[in-house]
């Protein structure tokens, strides 16, 4: 499976990144870490809808 990422540099340092098919978002201090959170929150989201449709 194909999601997609969309990250936008904070002025205040950081970044927030946004999965658009799920509506996760999440931050981080790099792009990694930011990449690292969304993955595990749209992980997370993605257990839950298939657990409620169980």
């Amino acid at each position: 499976m194909i999601l997609t990422a969309v990250l936008t540099q904070e002025a205040d340092g950081g970044y927030v990144a946004l999965n658009p098919e799920t509506g996760t978002t999440t931050q981080g201090d790099t792009v990694g870490e930011a990449l690292a959170n969304l993955k595990e929150a749209t992980e997370l989201w993605l257990e839950e809808f298939i657990a409620a449709w169980k």
